[in-house]
């Protein structure tokens, strides 16, 4: 932790050098740039030097505690070197918190992804209950949620469906819902009553800021075509759907539901920012301890994190071990009791046996 924090202290340095350069000065977008990267390093540099100052007194109480031996003089001497540490204690644990994202990330809007898995249209079935479950939430909570893409199956199910959420604690509430999702319940299309085990995924993004993520245009390929869903005619006679490819990656988003090809294109740019800097994120997350990420598992697409059983009426987070009775409660978006669980077991795994094991 602290060899990243002496480089961003570094980093911060040289950034205050750069912004004061005559050839930075009369260069707008390279100011604006160094300024915003300066600003997101801004908090935890300033704790950093904190942490070091209050580091640098208690070393100096120490050498006074060993050179003095007036009794009253030494009684203060240890009074403040208590009162140091625990400050010490407290500024540590608040750079942890800042390095983990955090509270980076607590008041950024987000892209949640919901995708049918395994169960054919009932999976579709499925993914559609959930994004009104989250959808129902987020307006339980008056935060905005935005529709950015969806695609449907046969049986009016989603195959796949985005859309951003904005508002306070949004992140907050919703961050450790990215995974996969299992249903067990006779599906409407099931005569015989049998029950069956269906899953879609989830995966909870944080819409990148400018300075998050530099995408080149050379990397993009764009491509428009004719939508294919619902619109009505006009959407059929105008290439209003968007393809891009982030070709580094291979990585695909398409938007069809605007019938303004320039809105689908900064839908699907929205989109894109957002997974990258998710692949981003887990990539650096790989860095950190494993007693960190695994904390609330590790937040994979193909982690199994909840089960929705009908005929218990139950839910089961299994990261946790939490089951609750409210199945039709929290299916229509009463998502609270769920969400607070999974925030307390964060911050403190030593309330859940195996917390992140599976």
């Amino acid at each position: 932790m602290f060899e990243q924090l002496e480089t961003m202290k570094k980093r911060y340095q040289e950034l205050e050098a750069l912004l004061v350069s005559p050839e930075v000065i009369s260069n707008r977008e390279e100011c604006n740039k160094y300024a915003k990267e300066m600003a997101s390093l801004r908090g935890p540099v300033a704790l950093f030097l904190e942490y070091q100052r209050v580091s640098a007194e208690i070393l100096d109480l120490a050498k006074v505690l060993e050179e003095k031996h007036d009794e009253e003089f030494l009684e203060l001497a240890r009074k403040e070197t208590e009162e140091l540490n625990n400050k010490r204690v407290d500024l540590q644990q608040r750079l942890k918190k800042m390095l983990s994202g955090e509270d980076k990330d607590l008041g950024r809007d987000l892209i949640v992804e919901i995708r049918q898995g395994t169960g054919g249209n009932e999976a579709g079935l499925f993914a559609a209950d959930l994004y009104r479950m989250y959808t129902k939430y987020a307006a339980n909570k008056g935060w905005k949620v935005e529709l950015m893409s969806a695609s449907t199956n046969e049986s009016g199910g989603f195959k796949d469906v985005s859309f951003s959420v904005k508002g306070p604690n949004a992140y907050k509430r919703l961050k450790f819902e990215s995974g996969v999702h299992r249903v067990q319940r006779v599906p409407v299309t099931e005569a015989q009553g049998r029950i069956h085990t269906s899953t879609a995924t989830v995966a909870v993004l944080v819409e990148p800021k400018e300075v998050d993520l530099k995408i080149d245009a050379k990397d993009l390929r764009i491509d428009t075509y004719r939508s294919s869903g619902p619109g009505g005619q006009h959407m059929q006679k105008t290439d209003s759907a968007v393809r891009i490819t982030y070709i580094p990656t291979g990585t695909v988003v398409a938007c069809q539901d605007e019938r303004s090809q320039g809105k689908n294109k900064v839908r699907a740019m929205r989109i894109l920012r957002a997974r990258l800097l998710d692949a981003k994120q887990h990539e650096e997350s790989k860095k950190v301890s494993q007693e960190r990420r695994s904390q609330i598992g590790t937040g994979d697409r193909s982690e199994k994190i909840r089960t929705y059983n009908f005929p218990d009426r139950r839910v089961t987070d299994h990261r946790i071990n939490f089951t609750i009775h409210r199945l039709e409660a929290v299916l229509d978006g009463d998502l609270d009791e769920v969400s607070l669980a999974l925030i307390k077991a964060a911050e403190d795994p030593a309330l859940h046996k195996g917390l992140g094991n599976k």
